[in-house]
């Protein structure tokens, strides 16, 4: 069998080697501590498990993005995830339990059948956090928060931040009592800022001014000043929407007074996970990047499926581009300590005590030579010295 080639990977997978494995892991444990201190707890889900779960609900935009092959033991169709957020929100809906509100995060490798859009990468390191059991903005603003604390933990720079809710066009819709395949169209003009597209999708509606209205969120777009303007331009829609608006602007207000240097850009066209999210959804975006470093939303009653619907928002990043983005302190390679191969009595023993007081001890194996220390890391040397074993800096 030729194995010339046995080495490549496919397209889109790859492996990490020990620098960059250094700084990813550095960065976990950095933000699962920062999640724990705000009373996340951790939870670890499995890599792989029926197609019904993995695609449940929310997850069944995920289908074209999940690997797919048949159980052995049962010969039922299994999953490889493509996201952690629907395994989560099963733990929470029927593993846990909980009745009151509930913090879960999670760290975890996802594969993807095809990559992102302007990405290569079919294989992530999917951080997140998730918050369930609270339908208040308050909980989409300690999400947000946590994201840009997430960002900020690992020193990416320059960040911004677009806002929407797609609860505003839903309203909007469902007042207007619209075909499915008519909100399908006006969809997706409003995303690609067809203006005339959504005029004429809704001139027809009996209630022009919620034709109007419809028609104005292609162009709500910009800072914040844009929800002054829709408070106008949405006066007299339905209750709900204007709910929505006033949730954004609550959500405005507290990020501008925490991070008055992270500009805010709110788009109530833009409808990303329409089909997934019920209210606010956001992404942090940087220079140089032709996608969102980290992004989220409301995604209420997604465990309605596990059997218990609960409110529920979060957000996710993949960690090895919030590494390869940002600066992250630690990860380094500690300095090693090079332990002459030898016979001498005591030697590990007096290894172990090193290793046991937080150092790293490379023990020579037979042939290797003093020389080759550095090449592995090492500045000291632990060499048999006056009958003892002595620590000494190299070429002492």
């Amino acid at each position: 069998m030729p194995t010339v080639d046995s080495w490549l990977l496919p397209d889109g997978i790859e492996e990490v080697l020990p620098e960059e494995a250094a700084r990813i892991e550095a960065a976990r444990r950095q933000l699962l501590d920062l999640f724990a201190s705000w009373g996340y707890d951790l939870v670890i889900t499995p890599h792989i498990e029926y197609v019904e779960s993995l695609l449940t609900g929310a997850g069944h935009d995920l289908e074209l993005q999940t690997f797919k092959m048949i159980d052995q033991l049962s010969g039922r169709m299994l999953g490889l995830r493509a996201d952690i957020t629907p395994q989560v929100a099963r733990i929470d809906a029927h593993t846990l339990g909980a009745e009151g509100p509930s913090r879960l995060c999670y760290c975890g490798s996802v594969m993807h059948t095809r990559p992102r859009a302007l990405s290569t990468a079919r294989s992530l390191i999917q951080l997140g956090a998730e918050l369930y059991g609270d339908a208040s903005s308050a909980s989409d603003i300690e999400i947000i928060t946590l994201m840009l604390e997430s960002l900020d933990s690992c020193q990416v720079k320059g960040v911004h931040l677009d806002i929407g809710h797609v609860g505003i066009f839903r309203g909007l819709t469902q007042s207007a009592g619209l075909e499915e395949s008519t909100e399908q169209a006006l969809f997706d003009a409003l995303q690609r800022k067809a203006v005339d597209e959504v005029r004429q999708l809704t001139e027809s509606l009996s209630q022009s001014s919620l034709a109007a209205m419809l028609c104005s969120l292609a162009d709500l777009s910009g800072g914040v000043e844009v929800l002054e303007r829709a408070h106008i331009l949405l006066d007299g829609a339905p209750e709900s929407v204007m709910a929505a608006l006033d949730d954004l602007v609550e959500i405005a207000q507290t990020l501008s007074r925490q991070y008055p240097d992270i500009p805010l850009y709110f788009d109530l066209g833009e409808l990303r996970g329409y089909h997934y999210h019920t209210g606010v959804v956001f992404s942090a975006y940087i220079a140089g990047v032709g996608q969102s470093i980290a992004q989220g939303g409301r995604y209420d009653d997604i465990g309605e499926d596990f059997g218990r619907a609960r409110p529920a928002t979060g957000f996710s990043t993949d960690l090895r581009l919030l590494v390869e983005r940002g600066t992250i302190a630690g990860g380094e390679r500690a300095p090693g300590i090079w332990a002459t191969y030898a016979n001498e009595p005591g030697l590990q023993a007096e290894v172990m005590a090193l290793r046991r007081r937080g150092e790293r001890v490379i023990v020579a194996l037979p042939g290797q030579m003093d020389s080759e220390a550095p090449e592995h890391g090492c500045d000291r040397i632990l060499q048999w010295r006056n009958n003892a074993w002595q620590v000494t800096e190299l070429n002492n």
